[in-house]
């Protein structure tokens, strides 16, 4: 799969992208955008979190681009119930907040990405590609509040045995999971080890495999909350 939007129209199906907000306007704007790009098909509009979950479930969308605080019910049980409903759907926070909280709970529900809402109109495509094409979408300034938390859940949990027997990553696949935890992408995780993109996107796929999450992220919480990581 390629990461060129160009190059993805003319081989698959445009992404499918379902658009969840209370405000009209940031929806209205966001639709506008992504309308744009041949790639990419706005499917349905939501304006809270509930209708988000039965709009999900019904039109199967690629992405969903989701506000944090909404009526009803909010983005991260949103996240909780779309996740649960259609797995492949990947999920984009979007907020005014970079609280450590909210960042930890959406990746917690599933959340693939994190865009404060301030980001560049002209940004948001390139963001729901990265996503559908398996990237992790939180930017370094975020990825270092993440491990603090990470840091924090890990002494938290400390003193509890694990649950279940661990299932066993390879060294490699471990190196992969650390990086992933300092917020690096596919292309940097390659050129740090000295290895492919291919290779680095078949050992995160081994990864989840193995672990039976969905996201980079999830597997990240995972490893550090059964101590087979330590982030520092």
């Amino acid at each position: 799969m390629t990461e060129s939007g160009e190059a993805r129209t003319s081989a698959s199906e445009p992404i499918r992208v379902l658009i969840v907000d209370d405000h009209e306007l940031i929806r209205r704007s966001l639709a506008l955008a992504l309308a744009a790009e041949p790639d990419i098909e706005v499917v349905g509009e939501a304006s809270d979190g509930q209708e988000a979950v039965e709009l999900a479930d019904r039109l199967m969308p690629d992405v969903a681009l989701m506000d944090v605080r909404m009526p009803r019910q909010d983005g991260i049980e949103a996240a909780k119930g779309i996740k649960a409903s259609v797995p492949s759907t990947r999920i984009i926070m979007l907020t005014v907040s970079d609280e450590e909280e909210d960042l930890f709970e959406a990746i917690k529900a599933g959340a693939t990405g994190y865009l404060l809402k301030d980001v560049q109109i002209n940004d948001v495509p390139a963001a729901v590609r990265g996503v559908h094409e398996g990237q992790s979408l939180i930017n370094p300034a975020m990825a270092a509040k993440l491990i603090s938390e990470f840091q924090n859940m890990s002494r938290k949990e400390s003193e509890r045995p694990p649950q279940l027997p661990v299932p066993r990553l390879t060294d490699r696949e471990m190196e992969v999971l650390r990086l992933v935890a300092k917020g690096m992408n596919n292309r940097e995780i390659a050129k740090q080890l000295f290895i492919s993109e291919n290779t680095v996107k078949n050992h995160v796929r081994n990864i989840l495999d193995k672990l039976q999450l969905h996201s980079r992220m999830e597997a990240v919480v995972y490893a550090v909350r059964e101590r087979m990581l330590e982030i520092t």
